[in-house]
């Protein structure tokens, strides 16, 4: 699944390519895809028709697009078209003279710009994400929804959609709140990846970039949240964006054909994992200490944790 620096290579792509055009065609071939606006095909095209795709913001993995049909008013949008990748979903600019996609789900067609492309498609092989419109609403903090275009007036206004709110800020939004998290952390009695995971705690963190991060601070996933002091929190928390900083420097992670950037280019930093999917692999740390050490591979929550067991022994009071 897409994480945190896939989402925001795919939303600085889509920012370079729609933002600030006009949409003029809407066609759903298939409706599977658009399952979340409630009142169904016809009204989803109807609310995008004519509209103005004002920027393109990314919270954790949700990216939306505030819409306006009137771009050159001051106020601020009321609506806003909602993307989520899910397993396999894709958002590509093409030219029209482009063959469709097998899985294409859902296509808008924008006004000319030079010679930019005109499409946006949505392609979903699994249809597990979607698109649909919706409110936007306040932040609770009163900050800027997410990350999007640096400088521009309304990457500064102070909305999110409905369906996204509840969601934390990650690590990589500059509003982000490390105090407000460590008191969260110390709060809660549970096990340290598994609050990583959750998204009403810090949002857009997954598993293969907790596990990262966890190897790069050193700290076993099932450490208790409410043993960490301040520098431990701050610590996980430099980690998840270095190694997630890193991760977006090289267009994402990608261990197959399903995730690519918008213009069909696929990740790399897959090359560069320390801990993630390296099961019986020597543990690099470990390594350069000419120490024997190779990573393990536990169950967790139905998925898998890989960890150092020198450098991240497992805690006494360990809590999954």
């Amino acid at each position: 699944m897409p994480e945190l620096p896939e989402v925001e290579v795919v939303r600085r792509g889509l920012e370079r390519w729609i933002a600030g055009r006009q949409i003029l065609d809407v066609s759903v071939p298939d409706p599977r895809s658009i399952r979340r606006h409630a009142l169904g095909a016809e009204d989803f095209r109807g609310n995008l028709l004519g509209a103005t795709v004002l920027d393109v913001v990314r919270r954790g993995k949700f990216l939306w697009l505030p819409l306006s049909d009137d771009p050159a008013a001051s106020t601020p949008p009321h609506t806003a078209l909602v993307a989520h990748l899910g397993m396999s979903g894709q958002l590509l600019v093409e030219s029209p003279e482009q063959p469709h996609e097998k899985h294409l789900k859902v296509r808008l067609t924008f006004s000319r710009r030079g010679d930019t492309p005109e499409e946006l498609r949505f392609v979903d092989q699994r249809i597990f994400g979607g698109l649909f419109v919706t409110q936007l609403v306040p932040t609770v903090d009163g900050q800027a929804g997410g990350t999007g275009m640096a400088g521009a007036a309304f990457a500064g206004w102070p909305l999110i959609p409905a369906e996204a709110a509840h969601i934390a800020r990650d690590p990589l939004d500059p509003f982000f709140d490390l105090e407000a998290l460590h008191r969260k952390l110390r709060a809660r009695r549970t096990g340290l990846k598994r609050a990583l995971l959750d998204q009403g705690f810090v949002s857009g963190i997954g598993n293969i970039y907790a596990d990262e991060a966890l190897w790069a601070a050193r700290m076993h996933y099932a450490r208790p949240t409410d043993t960490l002091r301040r520098p431990d929190t701050e610590r996980i928390v430099h980690a998840a964006r270095d190694v997630m900083s890193r991760a977006l420097a090289a267009g994402g992670t990608s261990f197959d054909s399903l995730y690519v950037n918008v213009n069909g280019a696929s990740g790399y930093f897959s090359r560069s994992l320390n801990a993630y999917g390296r099961q019986g692999q020597p543990c690099p740390r470990c390594a350069e200490l000419g120490l024997a050490t190779t990573i393990r591979r536990e169950t967790f929550m139905n998925r898998s944790s890989y960890s150092c067991p020198v450098c991240q022994p497992k805690p006494r009071n360990a809590r999954l």
